[in-house]
Parts: C-alpha cells; structure tokens; sequence
C-alpha cells in the first residue's frame, strides 16, 4: 500500500470513528458553527465535530503542526476534502481567520502572533471579522481615515469601518488603519489586531434588501491597541492588505460552486436540477421543460469546468495571487446566474416576501438570491477584478 492509500485508510477509519451521525446531514442554517467566545451550539453535535477536528488539526489541514495545524501536503489535503465530501460531512467550523488570517500570519506575522493567534483560530476560539472599508473609502481603499496614533506602548485608534460582516458577534477584528498621516496614502497604512471587547470599540447593523443584516457598521472611539497587535512593519500595511484580499477572493469564488446541492446527502438551498423537477415537472428522470433543461445544463457544465479550473489550480501550487481576481469574478456572477435559474424554476412561488402561500424554504431562496447581488461588491467590486486581470495578468495598459 503507497503513503497516500495509507492516509486515505487512516482517513476514512478516523471519520468513520470521528464525525457524529447528525454531522453526515444536510446543514440548516441555524446550525453553521461559526464558533468564538459567545458561540451558541443549537446541536451539541457540532461543537463535538468542532473539537474533534479542532484538535486533530483538519479544521486548518495545510496549516503546519506547530501552530495547530494538520501539517498536511497538497495530495493529503485532496484526499481528506474527497472523504469528507464522501460521507456528506459538514464543514466543522466557518471562519474569517481561517479563510483570510491565518495566511497572512504565517506570511508577516511574528512568531508570538503564530503561536498566540492561530490554535485558538483553528479550534474556534477566536472569530473574526475584517475592518476594510470605511465610508468613502470602498474601491479607493487606500484612502481610509482610521488613525492609529503612537502613544509610547499603544496606539490609539479612531474611525469608522462599514460592510463589516458579522461585527456585532465577532471577538476581534483585523483592520487597516493610518499610522503615517503624512506619508502617501499607500505607504502609511498598517495592518492592525483589535480585541472587540475592548473599552471605545462599537457596532451597528446594516439591514439589507434581503432582510437580513450580516453587515455592520464598526465604531472606534479612543480604542488602546497594544504595539504588538500590529502585524509586519509600521506603514507597511497595503501589502498585507492586498495579500489578504488575494485569499478573500479565492474564498468568494468558491460561492459559484453551488452543484454540490445537487448531490444527495450534501448541505445547501437545494440544487437546480431538483427544484427544477420540483416546480416545472420531471419526466424521464429528467427536467420536463427541454429549454429549461438546456439552460441548467449549460450551467453545470460551466460549473463543473470551473471546478475543476479550481483544483488545477490548487494542484500546480494555489498560492493566492492577482489570478484570484479570475475565479473571484467569475465565481460570483456564476453563483448569480445560479439562483437566477433557481427563481425562474420557481416562477411565481419566486415572488414571495411573507405571508401565506409561500414555504419557508421558498421565501429563503429568494431572500438569498437578492443576498447574491452583494457577492460581485465584496471582497472588491467586479469592476476592480476586471481592472486588477487587464493591469496584472493580463499586462494591458489601464
């Protein structure tokens, strides 16, 4: 037996010993573990999931041991990803410090930041929100306002940040701030760890076309932010920043790979094909409507060659760079054009706000296609990404 079959058995026994029957479900949404210090568990059975992955490292698989991690390679980790997905298993932690952090810690961050930040991140411990945008400071994000004053052994932070995703529940935030006043706007910006229980910090929720509110408005009002929060050099932030916005794109991306909802046992709204059948009719074991279907079927084989565009590019290294601006692009217009299929199916049980006549799982799916119009804004406009791909990719003149 080779070293990877043997991982793949060791896998598949600790799984089988390992992930609680309820978390081989589908996910509702009241269930997402996003953990943190005030972290709610509806099932007990998550936060076992949690902390069984938590401690074997697999929450952060390619993190290395030493600081929490699976210290897993490329292969080990395509494996693990195939026999989670075998058993329909549920993501055991969703996480800004994962997803966004923790690379630009193990790429600037001290080794006291390492060992401090990234055990309690991979075990949720810690949840995170991200401090970019500030009001007038969106696509120019390098015109931010927040100050950051030297004051000796801490700095003193004032402003404001907006778009702020689920600031009114997170523990800390990692937030641009201005260190250099008088330097140019590039140039005096630093990348700063913030306790958001800390005396001065404040949040106020945005609500949204949707009706729900995961966006905040964040205040920082003579917030003391000890020295060694900041992470690589004093106005050497934006290159941190543009780094970690290289890693939010790629996450975004992976929104325009909905067909997993399609596959039974798996998490999601539904897939295309099933509601399709469910709503326009199935005939055949096929979608009814033979212009529908072929609609659906040139979405999923558009799916499936940007899925799989994805995992070349995880297999020839994945490290993030401007050619995130690619799959972040066309990952949210996919998972657009997704739920604007899915309403179609749907016809006018589509239209439902509240009130009777329309299931819960109806008025979600609008409610979450209207959520979708907001992907192509976060993470950097769509208009950015085309500008970042001509400019660095492409070497267009801009």
């Amino acid at each position: 037996m080779s070293q990877l079959e043997s991982f793949r058995q060791e896998v598949k026994d600790w799984l089988a010993e390992n992930c609680p029957p309820s978390m081989k479900t589908p996910m509702p949404e009241d269930e997402v573990v996003w953990g943190g210090r005030n972290a709610i568990y509806k099932n007990p059975e998550s936060k076992l999931w949690l902390d069984r992955m938590g401690e074997k490292g697999w929450t952060g698989p390619e993190v290395p041991k030493e600081y929490g991690g699976g210290g897993l390679n490329r292969d080990e980790i395509k494996i693990l990803n195939q026999e989670l997905f075998a058993i329909g298993a549920r993501p055991a932690l969703n996480s800004f410090g994962i997803w966004m952090l923790i690379p630009v810690l193990l790429e600037y961050g001290s080794e006291e930041q390492k060992l401090n930040f990234i055990p309690k991140i991979l075990k949720g411990e810690i949840r995170w929100c991200q401090g970019y945008s500030e009001p007038g400071s969106g696509s120019d994000l390098a015109s931010l306002a927040t100050k950051a004053e030297d004051c000796g052994d801490h700095y003193l932070v004032n402003g404001q940040k907006v778009w702020t995703s689920y600031a009114d529940q997170a523990d800390w935030i990692f937030a641009l701030v201005r260190t250099g006043p008088k330097e140019p706007k590039h140039d005096g910006i630093s990348f700063l760890l913030i306790d958001m229980a800390d005396s001065g910090v404040s949040t106020k929720p945005i609500t949204l076309i949707s009706g729900k509110s995961p966006f905040c408005e964040t205040f920082f009002d003579n917030v003391k932010v000890p020295k060694e929060n900041i992470v690589g050099e004093e106005n050497k932030g934006w290159t941190i920043a543009k780094a970690l916005l290289q890693h939010e794109r790629n996450f975004i991306s992976s929104f325009g790979l909905g067909g997993s909802a399609d596959v039974p046992g798996r998490s999601g709204m539904g897939g295309i094909v099933q509601i399709a059948k469910s709503y326009i009719g199935e005939k055949d074991s096929k979608i009814s409507d033979g212009y529908f279907r072929g609609k659906v079927a040139a979405h999923k084989m558009k799916e499936q060659a940007f899925g799989l565009t994805l995992q070349r590019a995880g297999d020839e290294g994945g490290k993030a760079s401007a050619t995130s601006s690619i799959f972040k692009y066309y990952g949210t217009e996919h998972n657009k054009n997704r739920f604007e299929l899915i309403l179609a199916a749907m016809g006018t049980q589509a239209l439902g706000w509240e009130g009777e006549g329309f299931t819960e799982s109806e008025l979600s799916k609008t409610r979450a296609w209207l959520r979708t119009k907001a992907n192509s804004i976060e993470g950097g406009t769509s208009e950015i990404q085309l500008n970042v791909i001509a400019k660095r990719v492409l070497g267009l003149p801009v």
